[in-house]
């Protein structure tokens, strides 16, 4: 008599349980922070190399392509750490007052870059200048009246690719590319072009741009065009505990200054505008209270 082996019973398949999924879960997030740490690594060894490697391959812009969500980018705080680092600006002094050069609380990615008709410090962090200095008069002004306006921005190629702004950032931010150097103050053709770098750039409210801002351009010009002498003028922004960023971590300035020196009087005064729609016009600060609250350090020292 034959005897039929007994079919063995069907494997149930179990429900994953939560072990599995955290396992799963941490798993995942493993292999994020090791593709973070070689892909930092690589860029690491690559900017020493090759200073100028694209920026789609960025870690951020590697993580995108993958599909992983990305959180939002919170720059650094840039505000006094008790440690000043002193600016040189060998290439141009002429934009600095009786000789003085800046000097700014310490920072990583500190960069100083002259062009024809002002100065910029530059941070990588931010992507955005720390100031923007400019040495205006009356003749340089009549000049800048003819210019024609260009609007072609352009990414600054003098900065490694990991450092500065690109024009995909800006795109549907809903922030203008405010410069700090106007273009308004341009007197020449070469000056004009050069005003459109992105490193002269901050996401600027679209309002307060084109209205408050504006007008104290306007104002600073028109004093420029009385004074007797040169007039030394310092833009940038400035920027609160936690401030947001637009793009690949352009950072958006909660406040933008203008400081105005005449070196002829030794008047010095310093506009001081929340980056908002709702700013209005109002009066200017003193340079002491921009110093306390920035830690710059932009002016010479008072007799």
């Amino acid at each position: 008599m034959t005897t039929r082996a007994k079919k063995p019973a069907p494997t149930r398949k179990r429900p994953a349980s939560r072990a599995n999924t955290k396992s799963t879960g941490r798993a995942s997030r493993f292999l994020k922070a090791l593709l973070l740490s070689s892909l930092a690594s690589f860029g690491a060894a690559t900017y020493v190399l090759q200073p100028k490697w694209p920026a789609q391959w960025s870690p951020d812009a590697i993580l995108a392509h993958l599909g992983w969500p990305q959180k939002t980018i919170y720059a650094p705080v840039a505000v006094p750490n008790g440690a000043l680092t002193q600016t040189r600006f060998a290439d141009c002094p002429q934009f600095f007052p009786q000789g003085t050069l800046p000097a700014v609380p310490s920072g990583q990615a500190l960069r100083e870059l002259c062009f024809s008709a002002f100065a910029i410090l530059h941070n990588g962090q931010t992507k955005t200048p720390v100031f923007v200095a400019e040495r205006l008069n009356r003749k340089l002004l009549t000049q800048a009246q003819g210019m024609q306006r260009t609007d072609k921005f352009y990414a600054e190629a003098h900065l490694p690719s990991g450092e500065r702004a690109n024009l995909d950032d800006y795109k549907g931010s809903g922030f203008s590319r405010g410069h700090m150097a106007p273009a308004g103050d341009m007197s020449s053709k070469e000056a004009m072009a050069q005003s459109f770098s992105l490193a002269n750039m901050v996401p600027q409210d679209q309002t307060h741009n084109a209205g408050p801002w504006s007008r104290i351009e306007q104002d600073t010009r028109k004093y420029v065009m009385r004074a007797a002498g040169d007039v030394y003028v310092y833009t940038g922004p400035y920027y609160d505990n936690k401030p947001r960023s637009i793009g690949y971590g352009v950072a958006v300035p909660s406040h933008l200054f203008k400081v105005v020196y005449d070196a002829t009087t030794g008047r010095s005064w310093v506009h001081w505008q929340a980056n908002s729609a709702s700013t209005k016009e109002s009066a200017p600060i003193s340079y002491e209270e921009f110093q306390r609250r920035t830690g710059l350090r932009l002016l010479p020292a008072a007799n």
